[in-house]
């Protein structure tokens, strides 16, 4: 939303307006950034058998697993994943490029549930296995 004014000097009123509807418009535009940060599929994650599956399907849901994520189990793949995640949020990455670094951190970590390893049509089990190992 562009604001223009037609007297060269804004008075009393004027300025506090304009500092509302900018101030309405950030929190617009931040409403509008969250829903683009969700992703095109979400992200499946899997803590072992009796434990139900986890659905991460935003940048910011992402965010907030990382965040939760031992101390002592932090590693590069993990420094990764919320660097990407953080740019993502600032604008400097896509949502899917965020995606890709949180899959991989999932993967890694054993966490991506196996629904998610399928391979393409093409591919044969036997790469697949060979992923796992």
């Amino acid at each position: 939303m562009a604001i223009f004014y037609n007297s060269g000097s804004l008075h009393g009123t004027n300025l506090r307006m304009a500092r509302f509807i900018r101030f309405d418009r950030a929190a617009v535009d931040r409403e509008e950034m969250m829903d683009y940060l969700h992703f095109f599929s979400p992200v499946r994650i899997s803590r072992g058998q009796g434990h139900p599956v986890e659905e991460i399907d935003s940048v910011a849901e992402a965010m907030v697993f990382l965040r939760k994520w031992p101390t002592g189990r932090r590693g590069p793949v993990y420094q990764c994943a919320l660097n990407c995640c953080s740019a993502a949020l600032s604008g400097q990455m896509s949502p899917e490029e965020a995606r890709k670094a949180f899959t991989g951190f999932a993967r890694i970590t054993r966490l991506l549930d196996d629904d998610m390893m399928l391979p393409a049509a093409s591919e044969s089990m036997a790469k697949v296995y060979a992923l796992r190992r």
